[in-house]
């Protein structure tokens, strides 16, 4: 691939790939395992909306790994913390999953500034996914909301 990164810059950017890699395998097992923790009246929708997730999750690992090899690296077989917290009401689980946004979210700031105006396939690929998940943890701020709270 063109580019115009050195060799001990393409060493870090494949390191921030494989702490995103990490972190987006980690999204997947624990928004599986916090569908399977939900119950209640609103538990169908509340269980799609995290296997929703998951599964983007599952896609943007995916993403992670060929850019990795594209580079030349090895895709990590880690997988991000998975801290088992035994919080599972919803907005306990929200939180969570926030926190787990926003530290995806400042991986893909730190890619996004490692590879801007040097290579286009991946800066294009990290605007992507800081948009992506802008949006999860701007959704996630919504559902955290009590209703009626607009000011």
């Amino acid at each position: 691939m063109k580019s115009d990164l050195s060799t001990a810059e393409t060493g870090q950017i494949v390191e921030t790939l494989n702490r995103i890699l990490e972190l987006e395998l980690a999204g997947l097992v624990r928004y599986l395992h916090y569908s399977f923790m939900i119950f209640g009246h609103n538990r169908i929708p509340i269980v799609g909306w995290l296997r929703g997730q998951a599964d983007e999750a599952q896609a943007h690992s995916i993403q992670a790994g060929e850019h990795i090899t594209n580079l030349g690296g090895h895709p990590s077989l880690r997988i991000g913390s998975l801290l088992e917290t035994h919080k599972h009401n919803v907005d306990e689980i929200l939180r969570e999953a926030l926190t787990h946004e926003q530290e995806g979210l400042a991986e893909y700031r730190k890619l996004l500034a490692a590879v801007a105006g040097r290579n286009i396939m991946l800066e294009e690929y990290a605007r992507a996914q800081i948009a992506a998940e802008e949006a999860h943890v701007a959704e996630i701020g919504k559902m955290l909301r009590k209703p009626g709270s607009i000011t």
